[in-house]
């Protein structure tokens, strides 16, 4: 409670490894305090993906990654007036943005999704997951991630025109890459992207 708040939940250039570095005696204190951080998630989602992170090192713990715990909960206590908050907007697009880091994860080489569902001005949803394949590249990366995000607007589509809310034939997926983009819009370039398997069937 003395120690002082930060203002990111986890360093964003920190690597967690298993077994890196000194370990850590107290296994259960930690797996008790992940344990915890997992239920506060349910009302603070901007912790989900920190707490994602350290919840796979249950097994093999190090001083890094109690460390990292402790950061969350500076975070915690230094932002407690944060809250996610549903008005009124001028209008009521769907925008979605997605991103991905590739080979976020270094002892498995897997990239992190990542994308968040705008109706008008309120985040409606979000997800952050590790990605079930090991990607050749960072545009395959951000292609997959598209893929995801591209099934929740389609999921959303379905649900906002059965309770007539929202403009749904003005839905828009946002990425910041430029080569998944030009792929996306040009099928042409099939034999270049054969590699890459799409999990998600359109309808």
């Amino acid at each position: 409670m003395n120690s002082k708040s930060v203002k990111t939940p986890m360093d964003p250039n920190a690597k967690l490894l298993p077994s890196h570095g000194k370990h850590l005696s107290d296994l259960e204190k930690y797996r008790r305090l992940v344990v915890k951080l997992n239920y506060i998630i349910v009302t603070r989602p901007n912790i989900s993906f920190a707490v994602s992170v350290v919840s796979q090192f249950l097994n093999s713990l190090c001083v890094d990654h109690w460390n990292a715990v402790i950061r969350i909960l500076k975070y915690i206590k230094g932002s407690l007036e944060k809250i996610l908050i549903y008005g009124h907007s001028n209008h009521r697009k769907v925008v979605c943005y997605s991103d991905a880091d590739w080979v976020g994860s270094l002892y498995v080489r897997r990239s992190t999704s990542r994308y968040c569902v705008l109706v008008g001005d309120n985040l409606i949803s979000w997800k952050s997951k590790k990605q079930h394949f090991v990607t050749r590249s960072s545009v395959e990366a951000e292609y997959r991630v598209m893929t995801s995000a591209t099934c929740e607007l389609i999921w959303l589509k379905h649900l906002l025109k059965k309770l007539q809310f929202g403009k749904t034939t003005q839905m828009t997926l946002i990425c910041d890459n430029q080569v998944a983009l030009y792929i996306s819009s040009n099928f042409v370039f099939h034999e270049r992207t054969k590699y890459i398997e799409i999990d998600c069937y359109f309808v």
